[in-house]
């Protein structure tokens, strides 16, 4: 069965992890997507030890269903491959700053005179219209301007500090493929193109405010921002005799058993504890209750219990459990691979799970600039103009065989 996107053709400027990302989920999803890199490539190719040259981890976990080629957009001939390509393609995603790519000859208006519906999607760091909008924005940056990185400030009064994760990049990623998906459908109704913009920015506040707004909700403010369960010094997995377990009673039913079992069965009748409004007032004293509990069995033992009183609760894992978690080998989310070039690789399959048009597995992430002949031969290039873009320095094959 086909993917979903079968059949759309993505031009892809993106690079590092944001829009590498972004164009991987609709890769996964059947649509083919060139990757146009520069001569030094994709910067992500770099981070991290790999067993050649410019195929480091990230880029190989961030890349598959891709074709690369490799263009020097300093030659005008390489400007007018691009152009080449998109005549007959559905989208073109980049995440430069737009002052950048308008230079380029490659803006909107630049590319809509050479396909009227095309799908232009970009991200960036700040929104067009605002007066931080020519500001280069990575990870560590939006992390901190948008809020996220005060997040554990609140928690614990420790200084700002980074997620150990890209959140920004992978987050404002989903947001574009998402954006990109609503033209398409918003084109298939009714044959037009369009423009649109994905700051990294304002989809972090966005991701940040839908639980932290909180108080300052209303006006006036009812209480504080920062959403009070979360923020809870005491929400954190519970310390067990032999490691530490995630629970989390949700419904009035489940705190009632969860008293029983844990031996407090007059908690359930607190008046501070009984029903959920209440409790909402005292996660503080409700916390310090559930980490003095926990310590008294193991982790095998509380998720027996748990589970069989149907509590929400599961162990933790560190990254390296996740490799061998029973479940995620039972869906046959790992699968081991040999890469042409890389020789056996671990990688990992879609998320998503498609009744009708499966996610599929179509080929590894690529050397740079390995695809860049065939891409050429199928937007009409004569086997002598594809020799004469590469003597003249407008696609390198830097990657090919």
């Amino acid at each position: 069965m086909a993917g979903a996107l079968e059949g759309i053709k993505i031009v892809d400027l993106t690079a590092v992890l944001l829009g590498p990302y972004a164009t991987q989920m609709m890769a996964d999803m059947g649509a083919d997507v060139i990757k146009v890199e520069p001569p030094q490539g994709d910067l992500l190719r770099n981070s991290g030890l790999g067993r050649t040259d410019k195929m480091g981890p990230i880029y190989m976990a961030a890349n598959r269903n891709k074709r690369s080629i490799c263009l020097d957009l300093k030659k005008p001939e390489a400007i007018e491959i691009i152009k080449a390509l998109v005549k007959d393609a559905d989208i073109f995603i980049h995440n430069n700053r737009p002052q950048a790519i308008d230079r380029l000859g490659l803006g909107y208006e630049d590319l809509k005179a050479v396909n009227p519906t095309i799908i232009y999607a970009y991200a960036m760091g700040y929104g067009r219209k605002g007066p931080y909008g020519d500001r280069p924005a990575f990870d560590d940056l939006v992390q901190g301007i948008s809020g996220g990185a005060t997040l554990q400030s609140r928690v614990d009064g420790s200084a700002p500090q980074y997620l150990p994760s890209l959140i920004a990049d992978k987050t404002t990623g989903l947001h574009l493929a998402i954006a990109t998906l609503g033209a398409l459908v918003h084109r298939e109704r009714t044959g037009e193109g369009q423009k649109l913009e994905v700051p990294m920015f304002e989809t972090m506040t966005s991701f940040w405010m839908t639980e932290h707004l909180f108080g300052e909700t209303f006006k006036p403010a009812i209480g504080t921002m920062g959403y009070d369960r979360i923020i809870n010094k005491y929400r954190h997995p519970f310390e067990t005799r032999d490691g530490h377990v995630c629970v989390l009673p949700y419904t009035d039913k489940h705190w009632a058993r969860y008293f029983e079992i844990v031996g407090r069965p007059d908690l359930a009748a607190d008046p501070r504890f009984e029903l959920g409004p209440q409790r909402a007032r005292h996660y503080n004293e409700l916390y310090q209750v559930m980490d003095q509990a926990m310590r008294g069995k193991t982790t095998a033992e509380w998720i027996a219990l748990l589970e069989a009183a149907d509590i929400p609760v599961t162990k933790v894992n560190s990254l390296e459990e996740l490799l061998h978690d029973p479940h995620l080998h039972a869906v046959d989310f790992y699968v081991e691979r040999e890469h042409p070039t890389e020789g056996p690789v671990v990688t990992f399959r879609s998320p998503l799970e498609f009744e009708k048009t499966p996610t599929e597995f179509r080929r590894h992430a690529p050397k740079l600039g390995q695809d860049g002949r065939e891409v050429l031969a199928e937007a009409g290039y004569s086997a002598e103009r594809i020799d004469r873009m590469i003597s003249c320095g407008a696609m390198l094959l830097p990657g090919a065989d």
